[in-house]
């Protein structure tokens, strides 16, 4: 079983920065795909970012792409995600994800089998 307990979040004006993170407990790490997902008010979850096992390999979506960063200590069993030049429509509930097996990123929440409990960022304007 893995648990992860997501920290960071709040509140930032516009053009602010961010950091969450992802620690993971229980079975091993290193050769499990992470990934963070974001949820706004009224709107489906939407894939954010993902990283291979390894860390070599990344993967973002277009809105973040340039200003959002995702990385990973698999010494510390912790996933990252560093939010540059925040915008208000970045406002949402992210949640970050872990795959039960396979290192290899995906964009589609079903495959993913453990979740964080999920960390509101607001963006003013």
């Amino acid at each position: 079983q893995v648990q992860l307990l997501q920290s960071g979040g709040g509140l930032v004006q516009a053009g602010g920065s961010l950091r969450l993170s992802c620690a993971a407990s229980g079975r091993t790490f290193s050769s499990s795909a992470m990934a963070w997902f974001r949820q706004a008010p009224e709107k489906e979850r939407e894939f954010v970012t993902g990283i291979s096992g390894s860390g070599l390999s990344t993967n973002y979506a277009d809105s973040v792409k340039g200003r959002f960063t995702i990385s990973r200590d698999n010494a510390k069993k912790t996933v990252y995600l560093q939010m540059n030049s925040l915008k208000p429509e970045d406002t949402a509930v992210y949640y970050c994800a872990a795959k039960e097996f396979g290192s290899s990123w995906n964009r589609k929440g079903e495959e993913y089998d453990y979740w964080g409990q999920g960390t509101q960022v607001t963006v003013s304007s």
